[in-house]
């Protein structure tokens, strides 16, 4: 029987211990000892919620699927029916290669073929470690058409800490949220200085629900920006961090997520190179030559 994420390739360092899946080339689990780091799925499910998935060749949603690049309209498929959007890219349900796997790492990569509302040619490789800094990936982009081709990258990770994420203390280091409308499509921007949404020093999360753009985010001096959930009675915390390549993180609390059991249960912390119809405006698109390739580093490293 075929699972529905297809083979799985499990690495692991010490205690820790991931396993990556086929299908969507995304991150399954996560866990040191008995500990679960993230909110996944289990082997013979397939991926809700976006759990864990690559977010290729554009991350988020663009309304009504609709876009133009060049001077031509392009179409989009809509992934996302309830809100007559598309959503998320293209690489999340393709089978991925496996081309290289170790103890510790694991590379897949996959071809996205041209198609009606995206007509070009790109790879998408992502290089999972894991070892003493925790889990991370490297992500490259390979525009193998003959012209010049827009991408975007995101991936969509859960965060777990303990059975519900209320009473987790959230720190993320960004100045600015995005506003949204209809269909969550952005209509504006404020600081979230003065309003609920700062957790610019940690707090808990409570009953808010989330499900928000950030940007203007704080960064070390290596260029890494770090969310951090941390459990106030245990202490047990968890971060995940993004480099120079994503200037945009949404969280996600998992209010509308369709099975209500999952709900809250997880915080997602997704980077993203683009905010939601960024395809539309031209926000955050990185544009390719012909052969030209596109890298990210993201992680999360588990205390």
């Amino acid at each position: 029987m075929t699972r529905p994420s297809g083979a799985q390739f499990a690495i692991g360092s010490g205690d820790q211990r991931a396993v990556v899946v086929e299908v969507g080339g995304g991150l399954r689990s996560y866990f040191i000892g008995d500990r679960s780091v993230v909110d996944g799925y289990s082997e013979d499910a397939m991926a809700d919620g976006a759990r864990g998935q690559t977010l290729a060749p554009w991350p988020n949603r663009v309304r009504d699927g609709q876009w133009s690049w060049q001077g031509t309209d392009l179409q989009l498929a809509l992934t996302e029916p309830e809100q007559h959007n598309a959503i998320h890219g293209l690489a999340r349900w393709l089978r991925w290669r496996l081309v290289t796997h170790t103890n510790d790492a694991v590379s897949l990569e996959c071809t996205v073929s041209p198609q009606p509302g995206y007509p070009w040619t790109v790879e998408v490789r992502n290089d999972w470690s894991i070892g003493e800094g925790g889990l991370s990936v490297r992500t490259t982009v390979t525009n193998h058409s003959s012209a010049v081709a827009p991408i975007g990258v995101g991936f969509h990770p859960y965060l777990a800490m303990g059975p519900t994420i209320d009473g987790v203390l959230l720190t993320v280091p960004a100045d600015t949220r995005l506003l949204t409308g209809e269909q969550q499509i952005p209509i504006g921007s404020e600081a979230v200085a003065g309003t609920g949404y700062d957790f610019r020093t940690p707090r808990r999360v409570g009953q808010l629900r989330v499900d928000h753009t950030f940007t203007g985010l704080h960064r070390d001096d290596d260029g890494r920006c770090a969310v951090r959930l941390a459990h106030p009675e245990t202490g047990d915390a968890v971060e995940l961090w993004v480099d120079e390549a994503y200037p945009y993180l949404v969280i996600f609390t998992g209010d509308s997520l369709p099975d209500e059991r999952r709900r809250r249960q997880g915080l997602a912390v997704e980077p993203m190179t683009m905010p939601p119809n960024g395809l539309v405006t031209g926000e955050g698109v990185v544009v390719l030559e012909p052969e030209q390739q596109w890298v990210g580093r993201w992680g999360i490293v588990p205390g």
